[in-house]
Order: structure tokens, then sequence, then C-alpha cells
């Protein structure tokens, strides 16, 4: 046995005594050696990454039913195509496919160990794309992340900006399923001198309140040819197409942990409660993913959504915790032909708020509508 797990055996004579053994579960004795113990670290500081590295990330993982159905199920995306065999058929679907924002939503979190565990900001992500092709439950997804860009924030000595191009892949064959680009804020392991990057006196001023537009118009459905018609209709006029939707969702465990988790997002920020109580936020935090989604499933059921075509501009504002209610409000910036019977495709502006009606994400969607003749 050793010393150390004897405690001293020897009296000050010299002569052997009884062992001492440690009670390690005894609270005073426990907190000392948690004193000295070393912290086996999880996540990468802003330093581990240099532009042109490739990173792969490990696990994968394999899209499920399960995960398509409580992904869409908890954040209100009941489009029948992604439900129904019938629907999905005539979608032109041998069967319901994994619907985008959890195919999104899972290769993002598959990069969180390697890329932002160790936390920071979400500055942003855009050029969010998928493949023309469907993709189907009990495909194995693998990612991988290439950094763009590293750059020193000039607001804050602690922290690091690093951008990275995402792709989700799928095992077998290697296609491209999800791609998109994002950025974070990183912590660094050691802060650098910065030049306090407060810009100038005239640029903190509160800038002009805008005048909004005095009109806004609301479309009459959710075809292609209601948005296109209500574009015409606020053309040439001091008018806008936007409105709000009236559903909203209250964030819960299953929105903020349980979600994410499947993603195998493990970011502290959205499961343990006892280090962000000490946080900006003071409490857990739901995944960005999630509060776009609900907010996207709110647009989608005032809309005949026939395809998701990409996301541009994503931003998310402040923080979503549990109990808050996550809304939406949408603006049609264009509406084009594409020369298909079937479906035209919309330019969409969409803002998710909370109860106070406080911004908590931004983006702007590209989507193909189903035709009313269709």
């Amino acid at each position: 046995m050793t010393r150390e797990s004897q405690g001293d055996s020897r009296t000050e004579s010299g002569e052997r005594s009884e062992p001492r053994s440690i009670d390690w579960t005894d609270t005073e004795t426990f907190a000392r050696a948690l004193d000295r113990a070393d912290t086996r670290e999880k996540g990468n500081y802003f330093e581990a990454f240099a532009e042109g590295d490739l990173i792969e990330h490990d696990p994968g993982l394999t899209l499920t039913q399960w995960g398509n159905e409580a992904w869409m199920s908890q954040t209100l995306n009941h489009d029948p195509a992604y439900w129904r065999t019938d629907a999905a058929r005539e979608r032109g679907f041998d069967e319901p496919p994994v619907h985008p924002d959890y195919l999104t939503a899972a290769t993002l979190g598959i990069t969180v160990e390697d890329l932002s565990e160790k936390g920071g900001y979400f500055l942003g992500r855009t050029d969010v794309r998928y493949p023309g092709a469907p993709v189907y439950t009990g495909t194995e997804l693998r990612v991988e992340s290439e950094v763009v860009s590293t750059a020193t924030s000039s607001s804050r000595p602690e922290y690091g900006i690093v951008t990275w191009r995402t792709r989700g892949r799928d095992a077998e064959t290697d296609d491209v399923l999800c791609s998109y680009e994002r950025t974070n804020m990183i912590p660094r392991r050691e802060p650098v001198a910065t030049d306090g990057g407060g810009g100038s006196a005239a640029a903190a001023e509160e800038p002009d309140e805008p005048d909004l537009p005095s009109e806004f118009v609301t479309p009459d459905g959710g075809a292609f040819e209601d948005f296109r018609e209500a574009l015409e209709r606020a053309d040439d006029r001091d008018a806008a197409v936007a409105y709000r939707h009236e559903r909203g969702r209250t964030q819960d465990d299953t929105t903020v942990a349980g979600l994410p988790l499947a993603t195998l997002n493990t970011a502290k920020q959205h499961h343990n409660a006892d280090v962000m109580a000490n946080s900006p936020s003071g409490d857990i935090v739901t995944y960005g993913d999630v509060t776009r989604s609900t907010a996207l499933g709110h647009a989608r059921s005032d809309e005949d959504t026939y395809r998701e075509v990409g996301f541009d501009d994503e931003q998310f504002h402040t923080f979503v915790t549990p109990g808050d209610t996550v809304y939406a409000f949408t603006r049609v910036l264009e509406a084009e032909e594409t020369g298909r019977d079937e479906a035209g495709t919309v330019r969409f502006e969409h803002i998710a708020f909370n109860q106070d009606e406080t911004p908590v994400y931004s983006g702007t969607r590209t989507a193909e509508i189903r035709k009313r003749s269709s």
C-alpha cells in the first residue's frame, strides 16, 4: 500500500503505528483534494487555431428518425412532407427526408467539442447551403472544418475571433450535405494587449432613429403568388411586406438541454447550470439553432414551403434562457419566378424575438415556395 493511501504510518519516535485510512468522501478532505487536483480540460483555446488548418471532427452522427422528428416536433416544424410518406412522395421524395434544420444543427453540434466548447460569443453564420438531393434518415454524417481566418478582438483582450468553413458529408459517398461559414469569439489561453477597440466618440453616439415604412402589407396566403402580389402592392409606395407570426414557444428542458445534446453539442452553456450561474446570462441558454429553427417553424406555418435553398447573414443578438418565449417576425424581400410549375423562389428576412419584444436572432433565408396551381 502507498503512503498516500495510508497516511503517515510512523510515530514521533519512529516506531510503526496502525495506518490511517483516508476518507476521500469526507467533505473537508475532498475539498482539499479538489484544490490540489489538476482539471483535464475540454475544448481548444484561440491559440490552437491557425488559418488553413483542417479539423476532422470525431465522432460522426447517424441522422435518425427519432432525432429528426424530435427536432421538428419541439421546434414546431410540421411540414407534412417530413412526416408522412404520401406527402413526401407528392413532393418528389422517396420517403420523409431529414429536415434541413436538424441537418444544420447536427452538423454544427458535432463541431462544438473541437471548436467552441471553451465558450465565447457566436458572432454569426452565413452561406448555409444544402444539396439539391434530399437527405434521408440512416445517413452517417461526418464533419470537417477549415480555419478561414483568425483575428485579435480589439475590445476583448481575453478573446480572439475565429472563422471556420464547415462541411457535413455523407460518410459513404463523401457528398457535401450541409456547409456554412461561422464566426465565434474564442477564449485565449493568455490575454493580449489591444488598442481598446472603443472606436471614436462619434461612433459611440446613439444613431438617429430610422423612419419605418408608413404601411405594412401582409400576404393573403402562403403560396408563391401571394408573396409576389404583396410585393407588387408595396411597390412604389412607402410600404414593406412585413408581419408577425402568432405562435410562440417557451423554452423548457427539452429545447434548452435535450435537443443540443442529441446533436452532440457539448457546450456547457446548454446543460451546466452550475457554471452558467456566474455567466452574463445567469443561466443555461438555448442552442442558437433551436432558437433559429423555432422562429423558422413559426414562419413556415404561414407559408407553403417547397424546398429550403439557403441562409445568410445569421446573427444571434442576446441570450435565450429557460422560460423565455421565442416568437417570429418576417419581412419578404424578393419573389422570383424560376420557370418551374411547382414553385418560385422567395427571399425572406426572419427575426426571432422574446416575450420582451427584444430581437434574439436574425437572418435572411431563400426558399422555394409552392405555387397555388401546383
